[in-house]
C-alpha cells in the first residue's frame, strides 16, 4: 500500500518544483528589466543635471562703448539660427538697453517675447516653457520699480516641476525685489539674483527641479564709471542649448 502513495507524493513534489521554476524565471526577467530601466533613468538624470551645470552658453557681444541705442535691435531678431541636439532646446536672450530697447527672448529660433510681439516691458521679463517639449506656457513682465510684485510671487510659486524659466531685465529690475522673490528665483538656479542692484542688466535661464546652480546666467552691475549708456550698463545677451527635462 505504501509504495504507490510515495510514488504519487513524488510526482506532486516534482510538479510543485516545476511550477516554482516556471514562476521564478519570469520573476527574474521582470526584476532584471526593472533594474535596467532604473539604471537608464539614473544615467539620463545624471546627463540632464550635468548639462545644466557644465554646458556653457555663448556670450553675445554688442556694440562697444559710445554706440547709439536703436530700438530696431529688438524687432524679432533671434541671432544666428542655432540647431541643438534632440534632447536640448535652443535659446537666445538679450536684456534691455537703458530704458529704450526692450529685451528679446527666443526659443527654438522663434521670438516669444519682444517688441514685435508687444509683450515685453520694464522690470523683469519672464518666459516659462514645458521643460520636456519646449512649448511656451507663459510670457509676462513685472514692473520692479513701482509695481505690485504679489502677482510675480504667485506666478513663481505656481511654476510646475519640470518647467524651464527664462528671465531678462529691462530698465530697473531690483527696487521691489524682496527676499521672498530672490529666494524663489534662486531656487530656479540663479547665482546672481541676491546681488541684482539698481539698473543692473541680467539674463538667466533656470529650471524648476534642477539641483544646484545654472550656468545659463549673466549679470552686469550698473556703475557710473563704466556704464555705456547714461545711467545704465551695456546690453547683455546669451545663447545656447539648455537640456530638456527627462520624460
Amino acid at each position: 500500500m505504501f509504495p504507490p502513495v510515495c510514488l504519487r507524493t513524488g510526482k506532486r513534489s516534482t510538479m510543485k518544483h516545476a511550477v516554482l521554476r516556471g514562476s521564478v524565471v519570469p520573476l527574474l526577467v521582470v526584476v532584471t528589466s526593472v533594474i535596467i530601466v532604473v539604471v537608464i533613468l539614473q544615467q539620463s538624470n545624471v546627463s540632464f543635471e550635468a548639462g545644466w551645470h557644465h554646458n556653457l552658453p555663448k556670450v553675445i557681444n554688442f556694440p562697444p562703448h559710445g554706440a547709439k541705442i536703436s530700438s530696431k535691435r529688438s524687432a524679432g531678431v533671434c541671432g544666428t539660427p542655432r540647431e541643438c541636439p534632440a534632447h536640448e532646446i535652443s535659446f537666445y536672450i538679450h536684456s534691455g538697453a537703458a530704458n529704450v530697447v526692450p529685451p528679446a527672448i527666443c526659443v527654438q529660433n522663434k521670438l516669444v517675447l519682444g517688441t514685435a510681439l508687444n509683450n515685453a516691458g520694464g522690470g523683469i521679463n519672464i518666459v516659462i516653457l514645458n521643460g520636456k517639449t519646449g512649448e511656451v506656457l507663459k510670457t509676462d513682465h513685472y514692473n520692479m520699480y513701482s509695481g505690485d510684485v504679489k502677482p510675480f510671487i504667485e506666478l513663481l510659486k505656481s511654476i510646475e516641476r519640470g518647467s524651464i524659466v527664462i528671465m531678462a531685465s529691462y530698465d530697473e529690475p531690483s527696487t521691489k525685489l524682496n527676499d521672498e522673490l530672490k529666494n524663489l528665483i534662486a531656487e530656479l538656479g540663479s547665482s546672481h539674483i541676491h546681488s541684482l542692484g539698481y539698473r543692473d542688466n541680467w539674463v538667466f535661464v533656470g529650471g524648476k527641479g534642477v539641483t544646484g546652480k545654472s550656468t545659463f546666467e549673466k549679470h552686469i552691475k550698473s556703475d557710473s564709471a563704466t556704464n555705456k549708456y547714461d545711467g545704465w550698463p551695456e546690453l547683455i545677451g546669451l545663447e545656447g542649448c539648455v537640456p530638456k527635462f527627462p520624460e
